[in-house]
């Protein structure tokens, strides 16, 4: 996957005012299956697989013992007995070894990241784009659920998410079919102007949406509530990994939390910058980037729990120079219903 095509500005605002296709064949997949797979994809998980109904999807976290990220996933339950599990190119196997690690139960754990090719149509004007490519009703395929039919006459899984902040949808098809059935995407949307988007676009979209990124916002060393992802952890659904971590994390208080900020001097926060309060280190910088929608230099940052609160100044250290910049509430952007 390239930074960009034609520009990432340019493919931003394709997707925020219509529609952009994204190649993200380098996700991994990870199937579960078996009498025991929604106990297994329970246990691994976060999030609260027992409300999950079939062809419907959650956000959620695979975690460390420590409480800390493995990696954060997309989980789709294809039946009572099958899950289908996206995750992160980079952690796939590291992500199917931790599984496996922790797989007592009657299921198998199948690495199926070979079968599936992903393509991300994202926009306004995604459905319109993608409806002319499939039998299947778009429209009745509600946020964050999904459906199994036929793309370009290839079986397809379709499924109603994304990483930009838009509606749209993320389609698994097999690899051998991804290029043709990517050039008949391009052909369904170029009346809508569609644009092919590369890495730059998908980080200032997924920004913009507070969306986090794995060896940015989550890793090891972080854990959901300090990430302000405590909405995917469910500590009362019965035993996790990691949950007994979260507990003491959450009974002693948190240290530190994930907070948005935008830039009030000149510059940009960029990724590992540090982050001061009234002269003082107290952070750094996770994510940063001039806001194509917005028209400001924004970023994420973690900052001590006391300051970590819409409206408090901080300065980046920018070149060895303290640049003034403040908190913020977000998502910084949220699309129109």
């Amino acid at each position: 996957m390239p930074v960009q095509y034609s520009g990432i500005i340019e493919e931003h605002n394709a997707v925020r005012r219509a529609v952009g296709l994204f190649d993200v064949s380098h996700m991994g997949e990870i199937e579960i299956r078996g009498p025991e797979a929604a106990r297994l994809t329970d246990f691994v998980t976060t999030n609260n697989v027992a409300k999950l109904k079939t062809g419907q999807a959650h956000y959620s976290g695979l975690l460390y013992e420590t409480g800390g990220f493995v990696d954060d996933i997309l989980v789709h339950k294809v039946s009572d007995d099958h899950y289908f599990l996206c995750v992160n190119a980079s952690n796939q196997e590291k992500d199917f070894e931790h599984i496996r690690a922790s797989n007592h139960f009657d299921a198998e754990v199948d690495f199926a990241s070979d079968r599936y090719a992903q393509l991300a149509i994202q926009g306004p004007r995604a459905r319109a784009t993608l409806q002319k490519l499939t039998p299947v009703d778009l429209a009745a395929i509600r946020y964050y659920w999904f459906a199994d039919g036929e793309v370009a006459g290839t079986p397809a899984r379709i499924a109603h998410t994304g990483y930009t902040g838009e509606a749209g949808f993320e389609i698994y098809v097999p690899p051998s079919e991804a290029e043709r059935i990517w050039g008949l995407v391009l052909e369904a949307g170029a009346e809508f102007g569609i644009k092919p988007c590369g890495l730059g676009a998908r980080n200032t979209l997924r920004l913009e949406a507070k969306m986090a990124l794995y060896g940015h916002e989550i890793d090891a060393s972080v854990s959901p509530l300090e990430a302000d992802l405590g909405w995917i952890v469910k500590l009362d659904k019965g035993d996790f990994v990691g949950r007994g971590a979260l507990l003491r994390q959450k009974e002693s208080g948190l240290k530190r939390k994930l907070v948005g900020f935008e830039m009030r001097g000149r510059g940009i926060g960029r990724d590992g910058y540090e982050v001061s309060i009234d002269g003082a280190p107290s952070g750094w910088v996770t994510s940063g980037s001039p806001s194509p929608t917005l028209g400001k230099n924004i970023g994420l940052c973690y900052l001590p729990i006391a300051h970590a609160h819409p409206g408090q100044p901080i300065q980046v250290i920018i070149r060895n120079q303290p640049v003034d910049a403040v908190t913020v509430e977000t998502p910084f952007y949220k699309r129109a219903k």
